[in-house]
């Protein structure tokens, strides 16, 4: 006749065994449904440890699925230039691109949705299924904000060119793709980064870049008008300024409309989305849960 004790043994593994059977049937439905690793790349004054509530909101959807925060150029760091940190982070991503048989997903924000585009460009064998730019300068940056106050107390949008474009100022990441409207002719002919991966001035490698940009299989453009960061808030989704601040959106951009890397083939095979969401500041897109299931959480299957 079994005792007290066995009693109490039994119903705490019968408890366990409880708790296991979810854990169990969670892990067996991600090796069914085989979800793709994704990778995070920060954005300016940034490190890995602000994206654990995105990384929640993952593993909470997509349960198994391997999540990894690129941990590099954290904080004062991602000032190094565009092409510095495009290089660091490509080989810190690489090998789990190799590791990933079915391809990754990339979500990539603000300033670091730059540095993705850079990979995306001249990394022949990436294996990017959907890449999702999260509030991310696409078209570029021009405007008066907090971080240009902080990073440049002296100038303000109307006279940083007279920094921004020098030999200097291209060592500085913002600078990198800082677009003013204004002197467009010293953006196209100066920006070491922003204009050459757009294709705005000859480049050798322009037809290669768009071919390797194109085997995404999507590109998501999330941003909205409360942002205040970025700016035109529509530069999220490769709207910009013309000479007169007026906003020109994606489709009557001559990047666009010239398919000078692959946005007009996006859209004419369906891969091309926009999500705006209102109400949202620039240091909430990442924590932000609504534009999580709204925006994000779909395309990461």
């Amino acid at each position: 006749m079994a005792g007290p004790s066995f009693a109490r043994s039994r119903r705490r593994v019968s408890g366990a065994a409880g708790l296991m059977w979810p854990l169990l049937g969670a892990c067996l439905w991600a090796a069914v449904v085989g979800y793709k690793p994704v990778i995070i790349v920060h954005g300016l004054f940034d490190s890995s440890d602000d994206f654990k509530n995105l990384q929640r909101f993952i593993n909470e959807s997509h349960p198994g699925t391997n999540v990894t925060v690129i941990d590099l150029f954290d904080r004062g760091a991602s000032l190094e230039s565009m092409w510095k940190q495009v290089e660091g982070f490509k080989a810190a991503i690489y090998p789990i691109m190799q590791n990933a048989a079915d391809g990754v997903h990339f979500i990539c924000y603000s300033q670091g949705g730059l540095v993705c585009r850079g990979i995306l460009s001249i990394l022949p064998d990436h294996n990017v299924h959907s890449f999702i730019s999260l509030s991310a300068p696409q078209a570029g940056q021009y405007g008066d904000t907090d971080y240009l106050k902080y990073l440049f107390p002296q100038f303000v949008k109307s006279n940083l060119y007279h920094l921004c474009y020098t030999a200097f100022g291209q060592r500085v990441s913002i600078c990198n793709y800082w677009n003013d409207p204004h002197h467009r002719d010293l953006y196209v002919n100066t920006s070491d980064y922003l204009a050459l991966i757009n294709s705005e001035r000859p480049n050798p490698n322009s037809t290669e870049w768009k071919e390797n940009f194109l085997k995404i299989q999507k590109l998501v453009l999330i941003g909205g008008p409360d942002d205040g960061v970025i700016t035109p808030w529509q530069s999220s989704q490769f709207g910009f300024y013309d000479d007169n601040e007026t906003v020109i959106e994606i489709q009557h951009q001559d990047l666009y409309l010239r398919d000078v890397f692959g946005l007009k083939t996006l859209a004419a095979r369906g891969d091309l989305f926009f999500c705006t969401v209102p109400g949202v500041k620039h240091v909430w897109w990442h924590s932000n849960e609504t534009v999580f299931h709204t925006c994000i959480e779909k395309w990461l299957v």
